[in-house]
């Protein structure tokens, strides 16, 4: 008969142990990829709350944070009302750059303005698994009659900039409208206010706080810190999924220049693939891979994918990874992952250098090396 303990381990080695699921190689590493948690609904969003502890919001609008060493997931208590239908819901979560100090998460969560969903950037202050002084930084204008394309992802630049992205809402004429923020990646002070340097600040009609346009629904967003470039990536419609390289002002041309097709006929969207005053996105995926986030490797933890980026696939289920010339032209890509057959939602890197993603059947993943 096995003693009590050894039933523990034997029943439940979740609660004990990281769990190895798959291993690999990659670029002359030895890669093994480890599950840390389960049944967690939805994972949308993950940000690093300390070197050992991840704060996770999932779609349906609960919070909750788990230790990487114990495994222990708890719920964080004060998370706001969220519009969950169709795409929407609570959507990214990233931590203040100086959060060790000011406490403070960013929020992009799906408000109830009148029965329509907006895409909203909001703060509040974390502190003992609670939320406190919660603050809807930008309402956007963005409301629609449809529950999809609402984005959206976070990230911050080292000027005290914050960067978040807006669907179409599935209305492809906002993506060339100036005058709501949907299909616009939007910058903001880190307090919320407009800073003066915005694109379009001082021209009437259009929206100061955007600061690049003609995008369909861009679900990955990262700022380079050693580049100094701002990267995004966006789900096309049939075809045309595309990584684009964000220039203050710049239109990215949904929905009148697309690689993507109808989901109803063999016909192009839009009448142009390429069109003058129109940026050209860096790489486009035909047929689509359903993009959800994007980062751009910095650590020597994986040194031989140092500044290679990195993005989960929902369609096509795997770990994306693009390598960059120093001109930014795409020269070689891998697709990792495929054998655990997951809608990857969210891919993140550690303060250790690890990277860990997420996926829609509500698990959690670590990436570490092994010799």
């Amino acid at each position: 008969m096995l003693k009590p303990f050894m039933w523990i381990l034997f029943f439940f080695p979740y609660f004990l142990f990281s769990q190895t699921v798959l291993k690999f190689s990659s670029e002359d590493m030895n890669i093994q990829v480890e599950k840390l948690a389960s049944g967690l609904g939805v994972p949308w969003g993950m940000t690093f709350i300390s070197d050992g502890k991840l704060l996770l919001s999932l779609k349906d609008g609960r919070i909750k944070t788990l230790d990487i060493a114990t495994k222990d997931i708890e719920d964080v208590l004060n998370a706001p009302d969220v519009l969950y239908d169709g795409q929407g819901g609570l959507l990214d979560v990233q931590s203040s750059p100086t959060f060790k100090k000011n406490k403070l998460l960013y929020f992009t969560y799906v408000k109830d303005i009148k029965g329509k969903g907006v895409t909203t950037l909001s703060q509040a202050r974390f502190e003992e698994n609670r939320l406190s002084d919660w603050k809807d930084l930008l309402v956007t204008k963005s409301a629609s009659d449809t529950t999809r394309h609402f984005g959206s992802r976070i990230t911050f630049d080292e000027e005290g900039h914050i960067y978040f992205s807006v669907g179409e809402r599935g209305v492809r004429a906002n993506g060339q409208d100036l005058s709501t923020h949907a299909g616009s990646i939007l910058r903001l002070n880190i307090d919320g206010t407009i800073p003066k340097g915005n694109p379009f600040i001082s021209e009437k009609g259009k929206l100061s706080e955007i600061y690049s346009y003609g995008h369909r629904n861009p679900q990955g967003l990262f700022y380079d810190k050693i580049n100094k470039n701002l990267w995004s990536i966006e789900h096309g419609p049939r075809g045309g999924d595309e990584i684009n390289l964000i220039l203050k002002g710049a239109n990215y041309g949904w929905p009148i220049a697309s690689y993507g097709k109808e989901y109803w006929n063999p016909l192009y969207v839009g009448d142009f693939r390429e069109k003058e005053g129109i940026t050209n996105p860096t790489k486009v995926y035909i047929p689509s891979i359903a993009p959800s986030s994007l980062i751009v490797y910095d650590s020597n933890t994986f040194a031989n994918w140092k500044g290679n980026i990195f993005s989960g696939a929902l369609k096509l289920r795997h770990l994306n990874r693009i390598v960059l010339d120093k001109y930014n032209n795409v020269i070689k890509e891998e697709r990792l992952l495929q054998e655990l057959g997951e809608r990857i939602r969210n891919v993140i890197q550690s303060p250790k250098g690890n990277l860990y993603i997420s996926t829609d059947s509500g698990n959690i993943y670590r990436l570490v090396p092994f010799k």
